[in-house]
C-alpha cells in the first residue's frame, strides 16, 4: 500500500471514530503542511494599505477563525535623530510595535506589542521610551454598545520586553465577546482577556499579524519621511485557531493562507524567507522608512 493511500485509510477511521462519538468531522484535505480544511475560505489577492505608517501586515481571509499566534524575536531599533517629538523631547515621532488582532463583526482590534515608557527602579516614570510593553486596542461596536477602547499593560518589570528577545503571542477568541491575549518569553509573562463585543465562536472574521514603524498623530495621513530603521525581527512561525465543533484548533498560517500586505511601498522593506518557513508562517522582516 502506497503512503498516500494508508494516510487517507487513517484519515477515513479516524473520522470515523470521531462521527461514531457524535463529534462530526472538519478535516484538512491531506497531512500537507500547507492543506486546507474542507470549505474553508482562499485570502484575496491583494488588499488597499491604510495610511500612516509603515507596516508587513499578513491576513488571513474572512472565515471562521478564532485567533492567531506565533514566536517572534523582538526587532532591533535605530531611530532617526532629526524625527524628535516636540511635545515629548525625550521621545521621537516613529514608534515601533508588533502586534495581532484582527477584524470581526465590524469591529477592529490591534492587540500586541508597542515601543513603551517604563518605570524605573525608583517607581519614576521615563522620559523616553524604553522596552516593549502589552497593549490592547478596539474600535467602538455598535452591535455590543461597546466604546473604542486603549490600553496598556502595567507599568511593570515583569511585562517589560527588549530588543532580541523571543516571545510567543496569541490573541484568541475564549468566549463570546471575548479575546485573550497572552505574551511570554524571556522568563515573563502577561495575559489579559479583553472584551470586544465583535468577536463570537459563532461568527466569521479575519485575524492579522503586523511589524510597524508606527507614527505619532499620523493616523490616515501620508507616511512622514524618516531614516528611522527596524530590524532583526524574525517570526519562528505563527498559526491561525479554527473554530471546528466550538473548539479552537490550531493550524499554521502559511502563505496559502493570508495576503501580503507590504505599506507603503514593498521599497521599504525586506523580507527573508525559505519555503519552509512560510509553511509554518515564519519570515524575517527589516523595515526602512527611507527605502531598503
Amino acid at each position: 500500500m502506497s503512503i498516500r493511500n494508508l494516510i487517507l485509510v487513517l484519515c477515513c477511521l479516524f473520522f470515523s471514530c470521531a462521527k461514531k462519538k457524535g463529534e462530526p468531522a472538519s478535516p484538512v484535505l491531506s497531512s500537507n503542511p500547507n492543506s486546507f480544511f474542507m470549505g474553508e475560505v482562499k485570502p484575496v489577492a491583494s488588499k488597499s494599505c491604510f495610511a500612516g505608517a509603515y507596516y508587513r501586515k499578513l491576513v488571513s481571509s474572512v472565515d471562521v477563525w478564532g485567533g492567531i499566534g506565533g514566536r517572534v524575536v523582538l526587532p532591533t531599533i535605530t531611530f532617526d535623530p532629526s524625527r524628535v517629538n516636540p511635545a515629548k523631547p525625550a521621545q521621537f515621532l516613529d514608534n515601533p510595535s508588533v502586534y495581532m488582532g484582527g477584524n470581526m463583526g465590524g469591529q477592529e482590534t490591534d492587540i500586541g506589542l508597542t515601543w513603551e515608557v517604563i518605570r524605573d527602579e525608583s517607581g519614576a516614570v521615563t522620559a523616553d521610551r524604553r522596552a516593549f510593553r502589552p497593549f490592547l486596542r478596539r474600535t467602538a461596536h455598535a452591535g455590543s454598545g461597546q466604546a473604542a477602547l486603549y490600553e496598556n499593560a502595567p507599568a511593570e518589570a515583569r511585562y517589560y520586553w527588549y530588543q532580541g528577545e523571543e516571545v510567543t503571542m496569541s490573541v484568541k477568541i475564549v468566549a463570546n465577546g471575548i479575546l485573550r491575549l497572552t505574551v511570554e518569553g524571556a522568563g515573563k509573562k502577561f495575559e489579559k482577556n479583553f472584551e470586544a463585543g465583535g468577536y463570537t465562536l459563532v461568527g466569521k472574521g479575519e485575524f492579522k499579524r503586523v511589524n510597524a514603524i508606527d507614527q505619532v498623530a499620523n493616523e490616515g495621513k501620508p507616511v512622514q519621511a524618516t531614516k528611522t530603521k527596524v530590524v532583526a525581527a524574525e517570526w519562528k512561525n505563527s498559526y491561525l485557531y479554527r473554530i471546528v465543533n466550538g473548539n479552537l484548533v490550531e493550524t499554521p498560517f502559511h502563505d496559502g493562507r493570508y495576503t501580503d500586505m507590504r505599506c507603503p511601498s514593498a521599497n521599504n522593506f525586506s523580507i527573508y524567507s525559505t519555503q519552509d518557513d512560510r509553511s509554518k508562517g515564519g519570515e524575517k522582516i527589516e523595515i526602512y522608512g527611507a527605502g531598503s
